[in-house]
């Protein structure tokens, strides 16, 4: 039933339900249930709610603050509403690339192909142009000619052939994409830029998420437990994307086996590191190929390496972590990214 249709019959929109459990005052207002949460986003990506509902209803939230319950619920709605991967299709790391590289170089997909290099699937998802001034992965990714793909197809003849593949959010769950796009619009953030980290299309054992703020770590776990993830590492990465800052010291939140730990990435980088001017692939390139030497993008590229191998093999303490890390950089292929 459309909205002017709601106005002449006097019918309530059964989205309205939704909105009043969050807007309903300082007293009556709360937040939704798992099932609501499932509920109701489902609605959203079916295309079953008026603009002005999808307006309210992500605000409210963004004021409120998501729960885990409420996250967990979006995440499964996407699940059932986004275009599914083949049951056969699997990999061993879900990375999710969201946010876009603004003051650095992109050295995270350094790590990407370390990983894979080690024998890892290695399956990357995000999205792109939402915020500008940044350079997303996909654009990068093509741009060192490394495997973005266009459906599940393609997804699994690259995981199968070189255990790395990205495949853009528009292509398996477009609604979401989307919502995502109205960040300029509404111009702050919505539980969108949260969930989409935690989709985990390929329901991956291990997934690997970066957050904006400290904060949203524990909501992301929380989340995740809901979710039955068997394994998952948050941490604050630079500029948002899972790549660790080697000129801080890094709070790595671990979830594995129900059980949430905490380890800390000592900072390997002890002066002040300047920002880039842009960000750009040809320096990544560059230090892959031993044509140049960049300080800060190698230990980057190991402490995100050590990072993932701390999740995929959680009996790994730090040290041993950074020092296979940088055993997967000597054995390197300098003959990639060419």
């Amino acid at each position: 039933m459309s909205e002017l249709q709601d106005k002449q019959t006097g019918t309530e929109h059964p989205f309205a339900t939704y909105i009043r459990i969050l807007g309903k005052g300082k007293t009556g207002t709360r937040s939704l249930d798992q099932s609501e949460a499932r509920q109701a986003f489902g609605m959203i990506l079916r295309g079953e709610t008026e603009p002005l509902q999808l307006g309210a209803f992500l605000m409210l939230l963004r004021v409120k603050e998501e729960t885990a319950e409420e996250l967990a619920g979006f995440v499964q709605a996407c699940r059932e509403n986004m275009q599914g991967p083949p049951v056969s299709l699997h990999a061993d790391l879900d990375w999710s690339s969201y946010a876009g590289k603004k003051h650095q170089h992109p050295w995270f997909i350094l790590a990407m192909l370390l990983i894979a290099q080690a024998g890892y699937r290695v399956f990357v998802h995000g999205s792109t142009g939402h915020t500008p001034g940044r350079l997303y992965t996909e654009d990068a990714m093509r741009q060192l000619n490394l495997p973005v793909a266009s459906n599940w197809n393609d997804v699994s003849v690259q995981l199968d052939g070189e255990r790395l593949s990205y495949l853009p959010l528009e292509q398996f769950c477009l609604p979401l994409q989307k919502l995502m796009q109205l960040r300029p619009l509404l111009g702050l953030r919505s539980p969108v830029n949260t969930l989409s980290r935690m989709i985990n299309p390929l329901q991956a054992p291990a997934s690997l998420q970066s957050i904006f703020h400290p904060a949203y770590a524990r909501l992301h776990q929380e989340a995740d437990l809901i979710l039955g993830q068997p394994s998952a590492l948050v941490f604050k990465g630079d500029s948002g994307e899972v790549e660790v800052k080697p000129q801080a010291d890094t709070r790595l939140h671990h979830l594995q086996d129900l059980q949430l730990q905490e380890k800390s990435m000592p900072r390997s980088l002890s002066q002040r590191v300047e920002r880039v001017g842009a960000p750009d692939v040809e320096p990544v390139r560059a230090l892959w190929r031993g044509r140049m030497e960049d300080g800060y993008g190698l230990n980057a590229t190991l402490a995100t390496t050590a990072a993932a191998l701390l999740l995929l093999r959680p009996e790994l303490d730090v040290n041993t972590a950074r020092q296979q890390a940088a055993q997967l950089w000597q054995d390197r292929n300098t003959s990639r990214l060419n």
